[in-house]
């Protein structure tokens, strides 16, 4: 036995030993973190994104997808860090015009809101504020419908996958389409998301852009993850940009929106697909009778919270196959007449008319535009 406190003296071979053995483990223990770090695709950490250049707008990058399972792509994901600092909220927005411009705008924001999150408001927002966090951003379009649809004529190039993967050619309900609309219409009125802040790219976290590497992770919204360049071009000095007010027709739209139909010189009767009734009550036909028969009116009495454009689709859907079809409509009930007599008063206060002549080539929607304002005159009824 050794005194207590007397110190022990290995041999100098041991000691070394010792030593090569304590580093051997760090390396094993390193080594182990490093792979570990690599499953699913990520590293343990990633370093912090670089700023592209205050002096030049960056590049927008397409939506492709690094090859992943649902899993790794959930594990790496989560290893990257949620950026707080300098957290910004967005400005609200107003859109500045009115008129069918505004409806096609309207109708492009709710497509990307519904298609992108499905029937619920929390998402539809999350997913606004990132379409109208664009828009005033240089890097995108100045629109509305130009930012939704941008780079849809490429199957690899679209920046919202709903807009070039198919998926417009299934149809929601009438009231979940409706429910986007009308959060469509609220975000470009001024209504704000500020849980996303200034975010302008998102995904969800079963997937791997290739460019979440590059941007910062700011914000998660249930299964979303929301990013921001870093640098000068995700700071609120860069989005200041005019967003049109003046939305143009968008042919991938035509089959959704009769408004972008229309302008974009669609015939009416390619619509009967969209889900739209804007009819209250029961509908009053007047059959034709002696030369006139198979010639029937329509009188309608129409809501007047409805989208101007579903009178289209509800004059469609009641007109169905007729070969000939008159439809008229007031949002005034009290001024629908009863009978086929019409008084300049009911004619006066009529909001819209449909016409349908198979025999004559003839086909034709008209709005009363002193109740709604139409960017094409040539939509006015006569007064």
């Amino acid at each position: 036995m050794r005194p207590e406190g007397d110190p022990v003296t290995l041999p100098l071979w041991r000691e070394r030993s010792g030593w090569l053995f304590v580093l051997l483990a760090v390396a094993a223990i390193v080594a182990v973190l490093h792979l570990s770090g690599q499953i699913g695709g990520g590293v343990a950490t990633r370093p912090h994104p670089v700023a592209p250049p205050a002096d030049i707008v960056p590049d927008v990058l397409p939506m492709e997808l690094a090859p992943v399972t649902e899993d790794d792509a959930r594990a790496a994901n989560a290893k990257i860090p949620l950026i707080t600092k300098d957290f910004a909220t967005p400005r609200p927005f107003v859109y500045a015009g009115d008129g069918d411009g505004r409806s096609r705008a309207r109708d492009c924001l709710a497509a990307a809101m519904l298609y992108e999150a499905g029937d619920g408001s929390k998402g539809q927002f999350a997913v606004g504020q990132v379409i109208i966090n664009r828009a005033r951003h240089p890097a995108f379009p100045k629109s509305i419908c130009g930012v939704v649809f941008q780079g849809s004529e490429r199957s690899t190039g679209c920046q919202f996958t709903f807009t070039c993967d198919g998926a417009l050619s299934r149809r929601y309900s009438d009231a979940a389409w409706t429910r986007a609309q009308v959060n469509a219409d609220m975000m470009m009125s001024g209504l704000t998301y500020p849980a996303v802040g200034l975010a302008t790219h998102y995904h969800t976290d079963w997937v791997r852009p290739y460019w979440s590497d590059s941007l910062e992770k700011i914000a998660i919204v249930d299964t979303h993850l929301f990013f921001r360049w870093p640098g000068y071009w995700g700071t609120p000095g860069a989005f200041r940009g005019a967003v049109s007010g003046s939305d143009g027709p968008v042919a991938k739209m035509a089959a959704l929106s009769p408004l972008h139909a229309l302008a974009l010189g669609v015939a009416p009767t390619e619509l009967a697909g969209v889900d739209a009734n804007a009819a209250l009550g029961e509908a009053r036909v007047i059959a034709g009778a002696g030369e006139a028969a198979g010639r029937d009116t329509i009188y309608v009495a129409l809501d007047r919270k409805a989208a101007p454009e579903s009178f289209v689709t509800t004059a469609l859907r009641l007109c169905g196959d007729k070969p000939y079809c008159k439809f008229m409509g007031w949002t005034n009930p009290t001024l629908k007449p009863d009978s086929d007599a019409m008084s300049d008063m009911q004619r006066a206060a009529m909001t819209f008319s449909y016409l349908r002549d198979d025999k004559a080539g003839f086909e034709k929607a008209l709005w009363n535009c002193s109740e709604y304002k139409r960017d094409d005159a040539r939509q006015c009824m006569k007064r």
